[in-house]
């Protein structure tokens, strides 16, 4: 009897539509970086070209947005950094909570090592940059080496896609997660204006609003989005810089849906039920109201936080980053002037963001490593490491950022923007040059091409989806002979056949698909199943060898972060 792949096929749709994959991230990131370096190109050579002039003329443009005869009179330059920043910062709020509740972040275990990584990245670039420009007009920017460009350095990992394994583009991206935080957090208290305690009380009033709709579970979009535009314009007034209301406004909403996905998937099923008897019935034409409840099913399991990151995440990373590029980076080489305060401000930045940041990773890494602290990314090597900490020196949208607040209409902020560009520079180039010495193609079979591990979350009643490779006794019998469900508790979505191939499609597989070693199965089931499960496809030569990913023992072992 073949088994009918439908409920397995809903529950790809649903889980996927959930669970929102890690991959789908990278790849905007990667992407988006790389739209960004244009952009950094594009900016200089305007900036230095005959036509420098009418580069200045455009950052000046008067923007005036009005009602009721209220309202802002700003640049152009002020409404990218001031305004659409917001959106910016609001995606990294929903990329944090999202990590910290679902994601790499959801223990402390897994965030451990990023975390000590990050400090060390933040507090030595930090102190190199004091140490240059203590008692002298520069030293308010000591924030500007701190942070890393996710989406840059990203971009440029992405070059040596094939010689670097998928644990350390995640490193990467959960340290860039903390620094962002960190950034927030110094841009928030050392880098506000005079504070006005009347509108920072609204603020907070506003803020208790928004944990108060997440608490009463509010799916619907908007009600976040007003109170959110009204916290911008509650810390404009206040003194707070207006880009933290993005901030509190993603950590604010909710990552739970309003159904369970087990709920989701009773609806689905008896929806495709009713389909399929209206198609017997009247042929290729099908209800337009029953496909939109189809559609609203799906939607139930996903939360506000889901849905808006999905609507932002393509716009910031092609539109908004690129025009903050584009606006901050075009630094006139042939009028700048390099005096003493200027030159100690440049070379501040510089060697903190190639130097501190590199030795303040690595070395954070190495004793947190050593220390047993946290498992070194899966698959990789201590010389790649140093490469994707050299890296992590990449600062430029948060440091061209602080670098404004820093030095506002100040010559020191071109020193400043000199060193962000020059360190990005050089930390691109080598650590792309230090990767690709020391980095080997990813063979498939030892590096999985899938998102690491996914965890459902809490509202998700335990259950947990997980690829696994088919291996152990259970390799060569049928699914129908295996009878996972039954003796396992274990449902099976889907095969990747040939192995851990990103680029292959998910495929639905029937009763009568045998177990093939080397293909790698997507399984579904409670958390408890998942575990007894892997334990017992574990072929027997492996039961003394490193824990399967998923088991409880990896948490302790390098396969966290595989």
């Amino acid at each position: 009897m073949v088994e009918d792949p439908r409920p397995r096929r809903t529950a790809e749709r649903v889980l996927f539509a959930v669970v929102a994959p890690l991959q789908r991230f990278l790849r905007s990131q990667a992407a988006g970086g790389i739209v960004l370096i244009v952009m950094l190109a594009l900016a200089l050579a305007w900036a230095n070209s005959p036509w420098a002039a009418s580069y200045q003329n455009v950052l000046h443009v008067t923007v005036d947005l009005r009602a009721a005869g209220r309202g802002l009179s700003w640049s152009l330059h002020a409404w990218v950094n001031e305004a659409l920043m917001t959106v910016f910062f609001l995606l990294a709020g929903m990329e944090i909570k999202r990590e910290s509740v679902v994601g790499e972040l959801r223990t402390v275990r897994r965030a451990m090592l990023p975390l000590v990584a990050a400090a060390g990245g933040m507090a030595t670039p930090a102190l190199l940059y004091a140490a240059f420009n203590a008692g002298g007009p520069g030293r308010a920017g000591w924030g500007i080496p701190m942070a890393t460009d996710i989406a840059f350095a990203l971009g440029c990992m992405s070059l040596l896609r094939r010689r670097i394994p998928n644990s350390l583009f995640v490193f990467l991206m959960a340290l860039a997660i903390f620094d962002d935080l960190g950034a927030m957090l110094v841009i928030a208290f050392f880098y506000g204006g005079e504070l006005s305690w009347a509108p920072l009380a609204v603020a907070g009033a506003l803020t208790l609003g928004l944990v108060a709709l997440a608490r009463a579970r509010v799916q619907r979009v908007w009600p976040y989005l007003v109170l959110g535009l009204a916290l911008w314009v509650a810390f404009l007034h206040a003194g707070v810089h207006p880009t933290l209301a993005g901030v509190v406004l993603g950590l604010s909403l909710p990552v739970e849906g309003r159904k369970v996905p087990s709920a989701a998937l009773d609806d689905l099923d008896a929806a495709l039920d009713a389909l399929r008897r209206m198609d017997r019935h009247r042929g290729s034409t099908l209800d337009a109201d029953a496909l939109a409840a189809l559609e609203e099913h799906i939607e139930s399991v996903q939360s506000p936080l889901d849905r808006l990151t999905r609507a932002l995440r393509d716009p910031v990373a092609f539109g908004i980053l690129p025009l903050f590029a584009l606006v901050n980076a075009g630094v006139d080489l042939r009028a700048l002037t390099l005096g003493r305060d200027e030159l100690r401000v440049t070379i501040g930045v510089l060697v903190g963001l190639a130097a501190g940041k590199t030795a303040g990773v690595f070395g954070a890494t190495f004793v947190a490593v050593r220390l047993g602290l946290a498992p070194r990314p899966s698959h990789s090597s201590w010389p790649q490491l140093l490469g994707v900490s050299i890296m992590a020196g990449i600062g430029f949208t948060m440091s061209l950022f602080i670098a404004g607040l820093a030095f506002v209409d100040d010559p020191l902020n071109d020193a400043a923007r000199m060193g962000v560009l020059g360190a990005s520079l050089v930390c691109a180039l080598a650590g792309i040059a230090l990767l690709r010495a020391v980095g080997r193609p990813v063979i498939a079979s030892e590096e999985p091409q899938l998102a690491p591990v996914v965890v459902l979350p809490r509202f998700a009643r335990g259950y947990r989806v997980e690829p696994w490779e088919v291996e152990g006794p259970l390799a060569g019998e049928s699914l129908e002979q295996a009878d996972l469900r039954r003796s396992h508790g274990i449902t099976v979505i889907g095969v990747w056949r040939d192995g851990r191939d990103r680029q292959r499609h998910l495929e639905p597989v029937d009763a009568s698909y045998r177990l093939t070693p080397g293909d790698v199965l997507l399984i579904v089931g409670k958390d408890s199943a998942i575990e007894a499960f892997l334990a017992h496809a574990r072929p027997m030569a492996d039961t003394p060898a490193e824990p399967r990913r998923g088991s409880p023992a990896s948490h302790g072992t390098d396969a966290s972060w595989g």
